[in-house]
């Protein structure tokens, strides 16, 4: 009897203990909706691009605000400033309840770490610094979601790809100004610089106004980058992984023809004001596949030398109401092609509105069109593709989605 009580008032001095002195969080959000998208490829074949009109139930993260996901995320205090953090979180499709990510548990982040008052250090996967700090001057994480994102994400501003077996620092705010710095070894025996990837970035935010810049560089991208995901390997000669699929090349036609580079290097700087319900931002990136022509990939077209994307945006929203916004942007993509090869021009227009009927629950709707010319990366006459979705069959597309978001 007496063992009996000892154990129970140990217990309960322990439960005690550890719900004082550290916290874990349920959290969670499923966006869903409809989308009416014309011009979609259905079939290749020896007259060209075959397709047609497309009305269909698509997941927040592939045409919506967000892709839909859960996760734990917890804190331990350990006295003088000191924390223990983590962070674990799973994406899924909300259509079908596949898991995203490739399949991984916790595809969209998984780290743990440290933080005091200086800053945090955290290690695992996770998002990288253009995403944390230009990333959040775009249309994109603000209103427009992944229809409105640069083509194909190619300059990864909505993190459709996280750095696996990271390293990151991120300060935390002094007088407005943060800085983060990322480090992946790559972990290639006998080639330090295999697979590497490290990043760096600040952002300073005074009054309305803001600025944020973020550089990424990244070795052997197809495998190290594109083929981060479990079930997105690196691209061979008849199967383009990460930058397309074995049945449907065009399904990423923007930069799945630079699998072969030997380094990505990706460069955003974003500045915003804002007046009373008013938010403008301007925003410019640079995203270029080097030394082409490496055995990290395919090279069928025979490319050398450095493919750049010149990528400049300008986006508006205003708050009408704490229930009710709206926003617009206009972006614009340059690929001066490869080794005097093509050459392709995107625009893109977008604009939203969002309502929410509480703090956790909004319906919304997106209207986007691209238009494309010049050759894409595929040695082919440009089509359209809006991000997330199947390319056009012309150089022209139009999607327009109604969806709901629920946050828990």
């Amino acid at each position: 009897m007496k063992k009996s009580l000892l154990s129970l008032v140990i217990l309960s001095g322990s439960t005690g203990f550890a719900y004082a002195q550290s916290n874990v969080t349920l959290y969670g959000l499923i966006d869903s909706g409809l989308n009416y998208t014309n011009n979609v490829q259905t079939a290749k074949t020896s007259r060209g691009l075959v397709g047609g009109h497309q009305i269909a139930m698509i997941e927040g993260g592939s045409a919506g605000l967000q892709g839909s996901r859960w996760g734990l995320r917890g804190s331990e205090d350990l006295g003088s400033g000191l924390k223990a953090i983590f962070v674990l979180e799973s994406g899924f499709y909300s259509n079908n309840g596949v898991a995203n990510q490739g399949g991984a548990l916790f595809g969209r982040q998984a780290y743990v770490g440290l933080s005091n008052p200086i800053g945090s250090v955290t290690l695992g996967r996770q998002y990288d610094p253009v995403v944390d700090l230009y990333g959040p001057f775009l249309a994109a994480p603000q209103w427009g979601g992944y229809m409105s994102s640069h083509p194909s994400d190619l300059d990864n501003a909505l993190n459709t790809r996280r750095i696996n077996n990271s390293i990151k620092f991120r300060s935390a705010s002094y007088r407005g100004l943060t800085v983060e710095a990322m480090m992946n070894l790559g972990g290639t025996p006998g080639s330090f610089s295999s697979n590497w990837i490290w990043g760096a970035g600040a952002a300073y935010a005074n009054g309305p106004f803001s600025i944020g810049a973020g550089y990424l560089n990244i070795r052997n991208p197809n495998t190290s980058f594109f083929g981060a995901n479990p079930n997105a390997g690196p691209a061979t000669t008849n199967n383009l992984g990460s930058f397309g699929s074995a049945t449907s090349p065009e399904s990423n036609p923007v930069f799945a023809g630079y699998a072969s580079a030997n380094r990505l290097e990706i460069a955003g700087v974003g500045a915003g004001v804002t007046l009373g319900g008013l938010n403008v931002n301007l925003a410019y990136s640079n995203t270029r596949f080097g030394d082409m022509g490496s055995a990290s990939g395919p090279n069928p077209l025979g490319y050398k030398g450095t493919a750049a994307f010149n990528n400049a945006e300008i986006n508006a929203k205003y708050q009408f109401t704490p229930s009710l916004l709206a926003g617009i942007a206009y972006d614009y993509t340059r690929n001066g092609g490869a080794g005097g090869k093509g050459g392709a021009n995107y625009n893109l227009f977008s604009a939203g509105v969002d309502y929410f009927l509480s703090k956790r629950t909004d319906v919304y709707t997106i209207a986007v069109y691209e238009k494309a010319s010049g050759t894409d990366s595929l040695g082919q006459s440009a089509v359209a593709q809006i991000t997330g979705l199947t390319p056009s069959t012309t150089n022209k597309q139009v999607s327009l989605r109604v969806g709901i978001r629920h946050k828990f």
